[in-house]
């Protein structure tokens, strides 16, 4: 028996370092995360000005530090959905096929509830290798709402939260008595039109909504006939949910034809957009979002801004909302010690979360939908800390609604599954 015990030391030895090495390499893995937005076509720009942000986010936060869970990295793998939801179901199926768990994604709400779509259905059938949909950009109220799922977490306001208080903002300019809406036709464009005329009859009901017009999305070269619309209907301001493309062409047509109205807007800044508006569009534009700008008093977003600038000359930190996921989606990781969706997820129900620039945020459990500051902010280059493009213009807050005043009942039923 004795002379056993030499061999079976050997052995036990022999195991455990086979064992140590094994979980050695298991913790060096990286933590894979898809993103999949438009890399090329139309609407290129803001699909790569995210990925840009989320990676920088990824190695200046985690990576540069050490990484995550005792020593991992987090890669970003990009996947190019040319803003189409059917090139999204093929992503889709190729992230499943490389087995990553967990996806960012934001540009357009119709590709946003087709992943949701896709994301439920492939959980349902597959307990035990579910996927994470992290939307960090598509605002249709639907998907906390109607279409909620336990699997989906929104990290903008919704597009309902925005309108409210752009339409409060809207309703105290007592200039305004006509106001002409219009938006890409899709489903954000029709929220965005149907919500704007219920809020304003019911805020001021004086405003008359001299226009209500959809324009296919991503077609229109040239907004001249649209654009000549709104100067003959008498519209005070102009109210649009347009984004990329669209977006710019719109606004440059407006200005170009000497309409010297207000355009409120979601998305009209960065990416180029500033740039091309420059002079001309200064104190006409205006844009509802989350994260205070200009002035920034946060020195960890000052500090973050400067350090992009410094890598990406030519980009700009355009969509904080990025950054928020991945530190609430890392943060449930450390938390639960976990890649695992479904730990995740329960970790990042009523998480409480500060921002960089120190807003305070709530991840509302009954429906994925964070909870956080609105900000109104005008385009111009007074009080600039940080313009965009390279312009010398850049956003300025103007007003701001605290978190607590921008909740909105939902309508989520949510199907939570069990484990």
């Amino acid at each position: 028996m004795k002379s056993l015990l030499p061999a079976l030391k050997t052995t036990l030895f022999t195991l455990s370092l086979l064992l140590g090495t094994q979980l050695k390499a298991q913790a060096q893995e990286p933590v894979r995360i898809a993103f999949i937005d438009p890399l090329t076509g139309a609407f290129a720009s803001i699909g790569t000005s995210g990925l840009t942000q989320l990676q920088f986010a990824a190695d200046y936060f985690y990576n540069s530090k050490g990484g995550i869970l005792g020593g991992r990295q987090i890669e970003i793998v990009p996947f190019d959905n040319k803003q189409s939801p059917t090139e999204t179901q093929i992503q889709f199926r190729r992230v499943i096929s490389e087995g990553i768990r967990i996806i960012f994604q934001g540009n357009s709400s119709a590709v946003a509830n087709t992943l949701n779509d896709a994301v439920t259905r492939h959980n349902r059938r597959n307990p035990g290798a579910e996927i994470l949909h992290m939307n960090y950009s598509a605002v249709d109220p639907i998907l906390t709402n109607e279409e909620c799922s336990f699997w989906h977490f929104r990290f903008d306001s919704h597009a309902i939260m925005k309108l409210d208080v752009l339409t409060d903002f809207i309703a105290d300019q007592p200039d305004i008595k006509n106001l002409y809406v219009i938006g890409q036709d899709y489903s954000f464009g029709h929220v965005v039109a149907e919500t704007t005329e219920r809020m304003l009859s019911e805020k001021r009901p004086d405003i008359n909504i001299v226009g209500n017009e959809f324009h296919p999305i991503g077609q229109v070269k040239d907004f001249t006939p649209y654009v000549t619309k709104i100067g003959s209907s008498g519209a005070d301001a102009v109210l649009t949910g347009n984004f990329g493309a669209d977006m710019v062409s719109l606004a440059r047509s407006i200005i170009d034809s000497g309409l010297d109205i207000p355009i409120y807007t979601f998305y009209a800044a960065f990416d180029g957009i500033t740039a091309t508006l420059g002079e001309d569009g200064k104190d006409l534009i205006h844009l509802v979002h989350n994260e205070a700008s200009n002035p920034y008093t946060s020195q960890v977003r000052i500090d973050f801004n400067r350090a992009f600038k410094a890598a990406y000359p030519d980009r700009d930190v355009t969509q904080p909302r990025i950054i928020n996921g991945l530190q609430m989606l890392v943060n449930a990781m450390e938390a639960t010690q976990s890649t695992d969706p479904y730990d995740i997820a329960l970790a990042m129900e009523d998480m409480r979360y500060t921002t960089m620039t120190n807003d305070e945020a709530w991840m509302r459990p009954d429906d994925h939908q964070l909870i956080q500051s609105l900000h109104i902010s005008v385009h111009t280059d007074e009080g600039i800390m940080f313009d965009a493009d390279n312009s010398g213009f850049g956003l300025r807050t103007i007003h701001s609604v605290a978190p607590e005043d921008t909740i909105m009942e939902h309508s989520c039923q949510m199907r939570r599954p069990r484990r």
